[in-house]
């Protein structure tokens, strides 16, 4: 696809989606729009042995678009069952990887979903931890955040939801044996823990963003090589695939509106 032709929310799917590749057979699971379109693409594309699901009880065989139900959806059969209380045999044993949000996060990825401000009197509850402790200890784990800033990206979150390699670093090693966090995409960009100290990395900018302006609505030091590549778009096995995935553009809602 011409670079002057694609858009930022096809851009960041396939982003989304290349958090997933080389993972084999395990549970792709996201967690709204972009990430379970980028699991989806990933699995219809580069990654066929992924398993996804419906985000109810199913593993799906076949194209299922993004918000619609395999039972209205011709082209995506049943292949498995997969039951809230069966995702946890998955979850412990490292069989799957998650993307989902964050509210804050530091350079080494501690991130927050609980509340913002201090825990004895914050200014905002959130969702609270929810499956953030067990999903960043027990197997990979990948973030969409559709607005990158200094108010997320943060030297302190307010509250560690989910543990970042610091933390994870102090455990014993059976303990930290399945952590991974893989990627972290935002409106921006694309970024990893991929260095030594497992400081957050500058991998990629989308088309139209420019190094400094990552940097500027970081609150910390970010990783940064000399050349810094631009974040691809799909090719025309992937914007085909994304069209049949998502045919209602709901991905676009996921990113704020260029000012």
């Amino acid at each position: 696809m011409n670079g002057d032709d694609v858009q930022l929310a096809d851009v960041v799917a396939v982003a989304c989606a290349e958090a997933f590749r080389g993972d084999g057979e395990i549970f792709a699971s996201g967690m709204g729009v972009m990430p379970m379109l980028g699991a989806r693409l990933a699995r219809a594309t580069f990654s066929p042995d992924l398993l996804v699901s419906d985000g109810e009880a199913f593993f799906v065989d076949g194209d299922l678009p993004v918000g619609a139900s395999v039972a209205t959806t011709d082209d995506a059969g049943i292949e498995g069952w997969i039951p809230f209380r069966s995702v946890f045999d998955l979850l412990w044993g490292g069989r799957r990887h998650v993307m989902m949000g964050a509210s804050q996060m530091d350079v080494y990825g501690n991130s927050n979903i609980a509340n913002i401000g201090p825990w004895e009197r914050p200014s905002a509850q959130l969702l609270g931890v929810r499956g953030g402790p067990g999903n960043t200890i027990n197997h990979a784990t990948s973030f969409f955040i559709p607005r990158h800033s200094t108010r997320v990206f943060t030297p302190d979150v307010d509250m560690v939801s989910g543990i970042g390699y610091d933390r994870a670093a102090r455990l014993h090693p059976n303990a930290r044996a399945n952590h991974r966090l893989a990627r972290v995409i935002t409106n921006l960009a694309v970024l990893d823990f991929d260095t030594p100290d497992h400081r957050m990395r500058l991998v990629s900018v989308h088309p139209g963003v420019s190094v400094d302006e990552v940097v500027a609505n970081t609150g910390f030091e970010l990783v940064v090589a000399e050349d810094t590549p631009v974040s691809r778009g799909p090719d025309a096995a992937e914007a085909a695939a994304i069209e049949r995935l998502d045919p209602r553009g709901l991905r676009h809602r996921e990113l704020p509106k260029a000012s």
